[in-house]
């Protein structure tokens, strides 16, 4: 079952990713795996509407729980959650792919997005977190001797903010990410295995696009039949809006950390909205970032999805 354990531990002020050594798979578990504001809840409501299908609003957070997250249940809380689910199981991680064990009878869904779209909604998701868990980061990250400083605070100008998350690193050996780990790093983690038959990419741009032919396939990926006259009931509660209006009882756990709730949490949607907003600077450090560390065909899928990438940039000998 185990292809390889994790090969590099990764701490921030909210991961830990020495968590998942208590990690016991079942056959069939379902890991999504994103860096953060790409599509992750998104994902994770689109596998819980197929494993159940029904349209109720479940918690997330406990349906499908982020296991390297510090807070607020411990390694063992969270493990005894997870062994006591019945239901096909399905877990979220913001990890790169080298920090998690692989597994050859686990599925793996990682969804992608332009950097820069998940950047800019990254800060309005940071800017918005409550003065606690801020507080409480502080005391995570002095408490654990690799961080051994309070967490930094988000600066208002989100221009600024994509500055320093371009050229500040938060754990040693990397240059960017501020406050959490490098997108490059993380996205070329997942494309290196992607010739793997148990990962699936989807990307934020074809969710939006068609999303009943992404649902669609990744049900044919995770080997859940549904029947046709349900297909419409799940296809609407996935919609954005929709599951927007439901936040409050799809992440009650998670947008009580904010302080405008659902709204802050699950914000617009939107793509392109950093061309007025970023330093052109900036923009063109983005873009050498993104050519030094990925390979051609991992750029065209970040930046269009898989109607800019082509079928050979998936093949395990394409660019």
């Amino acid at each position: 079952m185990l292809v390889r354990p994790a090969l590099r531990e990764y701490r921030t002020w909210n991961t830990d990713s020495r968590r998942w050594a208590a990690y016991q798979p079942r056959a069939g578990d379902i890991i999504v795996a994103t860096y953060p504001k790409c599509g992750t809840t998104w994902i994770q409501r689109i596998v819980d509407l197929l494993v159940f299908q029904t349209t109720e609003p479940r918690p997330l957070d406990k349906t499908s729980p982020w296991i390297e997250r510090r807070i607020p249940m411990s390694p063992e809380e969270v493990m005894a959650s997870i062994d006591a689910q019945t239901h096909r199981r399905a877990l979220k991680t913001h990890l790169p792919l080298d920090g998690l064990p692989l597994y050859d009878d686990v599925q793996y869904i990682h969804v992608g997005r332009d950097g820069r779209d998940a950047v800019l909604s990254f800060h309005n998701h940071l800017s918005g977190v409550k003065d606690q868990i801020l507080v409480a980061n502080d005391a995570l990250g002095l408490a654990d001797e690799t961080i051994a400083r309070s967490y930094p605070r988000v600066p208002a100008d989100p221009a600024e903010y994509f500055h320093k998350w371009l050229c500040m690193g938060a754990i040693a050996g990397q240059t960017d990410g501020y406050q959490f780990l490098s997108y490059f790093e993380l996205e070329k983690s997942y494309w290196s295995e992607r010739h793997r038959d148990n990962i699936h990419f989807v990307h934020y741009k074809d969710l939006k696009a068609d999303l009943e032919s992404e649902m669609r396939l990744l049900a044919a990926f995770l080997r859940i039949k549904v029947a046709e006259q349900i297909w419409p009931s799940l296809i609407h509660a996935a919609e954005f809006n929709a599951m927007k209006e439901q936040g409050a009882e799809l992440m009650p756990g998670v947008v009580g950390m904010f302080n405008d709730g659902k709204d802050r949490f699950f914000n617009k949607g939107l793509d392109g909205r950093w061309r007025d907003i970023f330093d052109p600077a900036d923009l063109a450090t983005y873009t050498s970032k993104l050519a030094a560390t990925l390979p051609p065909g991992c750029v065209r899928w970040l930046e269009g999805g898989r109607r800019m990438a082509s079928p050979r940039d998936f093949a395990a000998d394409g660019s």
